[in-house]
């Protein structure tokens, strides 16, 4: 009888099982290199995801800019990266995305770069007039930034030569002379200081107005989130838990090394001592994006011819799913008091 008993619990425990897997939706998220891509692998790791019966499948891109239609076609749910005018383009032709929460905002860590041996020569952004200037995509961020910092002295994107190289073939462009500056992200800003590519010249966070900057988000499909309400609030759930606890390990907290780790793990960067060395970038604890730095960037795509139309906040960014999880969650504390670190509170 006790065998049967045993049995009997043990086909309960497996058909529970089953019964869990059987409930799990796959959803498949677009992401860039960047330290704070690794939130999304560190809410997997953790099981937040995995408490809601939801399977996160995460694919790398070149640049979000190019990932719009990927995201417009269902072909990824969601996309984590920076905002492009292919994203107000989309709306324009009421392609079904929409901009939910930050994924980076101010400090960036960004930085306008030039050649080691310009250094000196160049000390001010009006002397790159003629020079060539590397961004990662024609209508990303990256290009909005350079276009900010050249404005902030007098100059436009027409008294350049932008070449678009994606960030991974950086310090080859740099060594060979093919660029002159390049603005950059981490982790690629770290590697090619310590690497001797290229040296800090500008960081936008000091010139780009207005400020705080949010020049990532994670953006999603308003169709499949339509179709799976109670999914999308709770993978922003899931996923604003993972988010503050980066910001815990941005500011030095108890959970740090294991964060590096798995960004080490995961090949997000290779070098765990420029994760040591160099800040990260910062990202909102409770996923605000800055609307008038965002609604900046669409005028600046507008006026600049790489966007056809202008939108309310209220059409570009739904923070619906934002304001459901934070109505789940208690209040973001800061673990380490002593952190003098802007960004991430």
């Amino acid at each position: 009888m006790r065998l049967r008993r045993i049995l009997f619990a043990s086909i309960a425990i497996i058909a529970g099982d089953l019964a869990v897997n059987a409930q799990e939706v796959t959803v498949k998220v677009g992401t860039v290199r960047s330290i704070s891509t690794a939130t999304i692998l560190w809410g997997v790791e953790k099981g937040y995801f995995k408490e809601h019966g939801i399977n996160v499948v995460t694919e790398t891109l070149d640049t979000a800019a190019n990932s719009i239609a990927l995201l417009a076609q269902n072909q990824l749910q969601l996309v984590e990266g920076g905002i492009s005018a292919g994203y107000f383009n989309a709306l324009e032709k009421h392609l079904p995305v929409t901009m939910v929460l930050d994924r980076v905002s101010s400090p960036l860590g960004h930085n306008l770069m030039l050649r080691p041996d310009l250094k000196g020569q160049i000390t001010q952004l009006r002397q790159l007039k003629g020079k060539t200037i590397a961004t990662n995509g024609q209508g990303a961020v990256s290009t909005y930034e350079v276009g900010k910092l050249l404005e902030s002295d007098g100059l436009t994107l027409n008294d350049v030569d932008i070449k678009v190289i994606p960030f991974t073939q950086y310090a080859v462009a740099f060594n060979n002379k093919a660029i002159d500056a390049a603005i950059t992200i981490p982790p690629f800003t770290a590697q090619l200081l310590e690497g001797g590519h290229a040296v800090n010249f500008k960081d936008p966070d000091d010139v780009v107005k207005p400020h705080p900057l949010t020049i990532a988000v994670s953006m999603i499909n308003t169709d499949f989130a339509s179709a799976n309400q109670e999914f999308i609030r709770n993978y922003y759930l899931a996923y604003l838990r993972a988010i503050r606890d980066y910001c815990q390990a941005y500011h030095g907290g108890s959970i740090r090394a294991a964060f590096i780790e798995l960004a080490i793990r995961s090949g997000t960067e290779t070098r765990p001592e420029l994760l040591h060395k160099y800040p990260w970038p910062a990202r909102s604890p409770n996923g605000t994006i800055h609307v008038a730095s965002m609604l900046d960037m669409q005028a600046w795509f507008h006026t600049n011819r790489m966007s056809n139309a202008e939108f309310p906040a209220d059409r570009v960014v739904d923070k619906s799913y934002v304001d459901y999880a934070l109505g789940k969650l208690p209040p973001f504390v800061l673990e380490n008091k002593q952190s003098t670190l802007a960004g991430c509170r």
